[in-house]
C-alpha cells in the first residue's frame, strides 16, 4: 500500500456542475463570515497587547503614567492606538519585552497607520491573512496529492470552519502563522519535487517568516525533518542536506531577534496542571471546532484555562451533557477524524501519510505528551495546534474527495458521503452564523464573562474600577460607559480613591485580597464570580 499512486482521486469533480458553484458560494460566505460584526466580540487581554505594541508603549510606561490614577475609560484607549508621537523605535522598545516573535506587530502598526486603529480595522488585517490562506492551502493539496479535487474540498472546510474564522477576528499572529504554515509545507514538496536551488531558497525564506511569526514553527521544521528522513533517508539522500541548509538559512535570518529579545516561550498558565480527563475533552472540543463549534450550545465557557483567582486554582471547564445534542455532535466528528486518518494511512502513497501524519505527531510529542505526564495544558490550547490542523484537514479533505469521486465506489454510496460532507460544511456555517451575533466567545479564554462585567458595571450611578493589571482595564473599557472611571492601584502599597457610588475590585491577586480585608479591614462582597469581580465595602474613613 506504501507506493499506491493516486488513483483513488478521479478528476469528476470538474464535470459536477454544481460543485463549482457550491465552492463559490462557500468562499463567499467564508469571506463573509470573516469581516460580519468583525467588532462585536470583545477586544480580549491578548487583543490589548496588540494594540499596546503598535502604539509604540512598554507595560512599565504604562504602569508609570496610570498607577493610582481615575482614568475615564476613553483615556486608557489612547494607548492603544497609533499616535505620531510614538516612532518605531519605541515600538521595537514594545516588542523586545514581548513573549511573541516581531513579524505581526509592525505590519499591524502599518494598517493602522493606513487606515486607522480601530477594533474592526485592527482586526481586519487579520481576516485578510485568513483569506490568503486559501490559495496556500490550494497550492499544497496539490503538490501533495497531484491533483486539484482534494485542494477544493480542503478550501470548502476552511472556509466555513469555525475555528478558523473565529481566528480570522482575532487581533493576534495566527491568521498569519496559517499562512506561513501552508507555504512552508507547499514549497518544502515544490522544492523537493524540483530539486533545485530556487526551491530551497524559498523553503528557507518561509522558515524565516515562520520563526518571525511564531516560535512553535520549529515544530513544522522539525516535521518537515522527520518526513524527509522518512521518505528519503539521511546519509543517502541530498534532500536532506539542502533541507539542513535550508532551514540553517532561515533560522540564521532570525538570530537578530534572538540576540535582543527578552523574553520567550508561552504564558506560565500553559504549564498549570489540570485534571487528567480534561486534556482528552479539550482535544475533542478542539478538534471539533474545525468542522462545529459546541459552543453554540453553552453559555459557559468551553474552556478556563485555571486562573488563579486569589485563593484556590479554579478549572471550571464545561462539562458536556449526554443530554445535549452538541456531545454527539463532538463525538461523531472524533470518530470522523480519526477514520479519515486511518483511510488516509491505507489508501494514500506513503509520501503523502507521512507528510500528514509527520505535520500532527511533531506537535503531539513536544505538547501532548508533556501535558500527559506532567498533566499540564499547553496541547489543550487551540491555537497552538493550527500545523495539526491543518493536517487533519488535509487528511478530511482527502477523505470525502475520494469517497465522492471514485468510480469503484456505488453511487449510492457516494450520495451518502455527499450528503454527510454537506451536513459537515453545514455544521460550520451554523456555527459560524450563531458565532457572529455573540459578544463573546470560548478563544476569549480568561476575558470570556468581561462582557457581562461591564453590564454591571454600567448599573452604577458614578463607579470606579480597581484592578492591578491596566492590561485589564484597557479590554473592559471598551465595554462600560465613558463615565466609568478606573483605577490601577499598587498591590504592595493600594490606595483606594473614594467619592465614588461603587468601588469595584477586578481580578485580585491572593497578595491584594489579604492587604485589602486583613491590613486595610475593606469588606470585599463578591458580585459576579465567574467573571472575578467583587465590590469594596465599608471604607474605613
Amino acid at each position: 500500500m506504501a507506493n499506491k499512486p493516486n488513483h483513488l482521486i478521479e478528476s469528476r469533480l470538474r464535470y459536477i456542475p454544481w460543485f463549482r458553484y457550491f465552492i463559490v458560494v462557500l468562499l463567499l460566505l467564508g469571506i463573509f463570515f470573516r469581516f460580519y460584526n468583525l467588532d462585536r466580540k470583545n477586544y480580549w487581554n491578548d487583543e490589548v497587547y496588540t494594540s499596546l505594541r503598535i502604539s509604540g508603549y512598554t507595560k512599565a510606561e504604562l504602569l508609570k503614567q496610570v498607577t493610582n490614577r481615575a482614568i475615564a475609560s476613553p483615556e486608557w484607549q489612547k494607548y492603544q492606538r497609533f499616535t505620531p508621537e510614538k516612532n518605531w523605535g519605541n515600538v521595537l522598545d514594545s516588542l523586545i519585552e514581548d513573549v511573541h516573535p516581531p513579524l505581526y506587530i509592525p505590519l499591524v502598526r502599518l494598517w493602522a497607520m493606513t487606515f486607522g486603529s480601530s477594533v474592526w480595522v485592527i482586526r481586519s488585517l487579520s481576516a485578510v491573512f485568513s483569506i490568503l490562506a486559501f490559495p496556500c492551502l490550494y497550492w499544497l493539496c496539490l503538490e501533495l496529492f497531484e491533483s486539484p479535487q482534494v485542494g477544493w474540498v480542503a478550501i470548502a472546510l476552511m472556509a466555513v470552519s469555525p475555528f478558523h474564522v473565529l481566528y480570522a477576528q482575532e487581533a493576534r499572529q495566527y491568521s498569519l502563522w496559517t499562512v506561513t504554515i501552508l507555504l512552508s509545507n507547499a514549497s518544502l514538496l515544490w522544492a523537493i519535487r524540483h530539486k533545485n536551488k530556487l526551491g530551497w531558497v524559498m523553503y528557507g525564506a518561509t522558515v524565516a517568516l515562520g520563526f518571525y511569526t511564531h516560535y512553535f514553527a520549529l515544530f513544522v521544521q522539525i516535521a518537515h525533518g522527520i518526513y524527509i528522513a522518512a521518505i528519503e533517508g539521511i546519509r543517502r539522500g541530498k534532500t536532506f542536506i539542502a533541507y539542513l541548509f535550508a532551514c540553517f538559512g532561515g533560522i540564521l535570518i532570525g538570530l537578530p531577534w534572538l540576540l535582543v529579545a527578552e523574553k520567550f516561550g508561552g504564558a506560565e498558565y500553559t504549564a498549570r496542571k489540570v485534571p487528567f480527563f480534561t486534556i482528552p475533552q479539550r482535544w475533542a472540543l478542539n478538534i471539533s471546532s474545525l468542522f462545529f463549534d459546541a459552543q453554540i450550545d453553552y453559555r459557559q465557557q468551553l474552556f478556563d484555562v485555571c486562573f488563579n483567582d486569589g485563593f484556590q486554582l479554579r478549572c471550571n471547564d464545561v462539562q458536556l451533557q449526554w443530554t445535549s445534542l452538541s456531545t454527539y455532535l463532538v463525538l461523531l466528528i472524533v470518530i470522523l477524524v480519526g477514520y479519515s486518518l486511518y483511510f488516509l494511512y491505507r489508501q494514500s502513497p506513503m509520501r503523502v501519510w507521512v507528510f500528514v501524519f509527520s505535520l500532527i505527531g511533531a506537535e503531539v510529542l513536544f505538547l501532548l505528551l508533556p501535558d500527559l505526564v506532567f498533566r499540564g495544558q499547553r496541547s489543550t490550547i487551540g491555537r497552538y495546534l493550527i500545523p495539526c490542523y491543518i493536517g487533519i484537514q488535509i487528511a478530511v479533505a482527502y477523505f470525502f474527495t475520494v469517497k465522492i469521486t471514485n468510480k469503484f465506489i456505488q453511487k449510492w454510496q457516494q450520495k451518502l458521503w455527499k450528503s454527510i460532507l454537506i451536513v459537515l460544511i453545514s455544521l460550520g456555517i451554523l456555527s459560524c452564523a450563531i458565532s457572529s451575533q455573540a459578544q463573546t466567545w470560548w478563544i476569549k479564554y480568561s476575558s470570556y464573562y468581561e462582557p457581562q462585567v461591564g453590564e454591571i458595571i454600567n448599573r452604577a450611578v458614578t463607579p470606579i474600577v480597581v484592578v492591578e493589571d491596566p492590561i485589564r482595564l484597557m479590554g473592559l473599557s471598551y465595554l462600560v460607559a465613558p463615565q466609568v472611571k478606573f483605577q490601577r492601584i499598587d498591590t504592595n502599597s493600594p490606595e483606594i480613591l473614594s467619592g465614588f457610588s461603587d468601588t469595584f475590585l477586578y481580578r485580585p491577586s491572593q497578595q491584594l485580597r489579604q492587604e485589602l480585608e486583613q491590613k486595610q479591614h475593606y469588606k470585599l462582597q463578591p458580585v459576579y464570580e465567574q467573571g472575578y469581580l467583587w465590590r469594596i465595602e465599608n471604607s474605613p474613613s
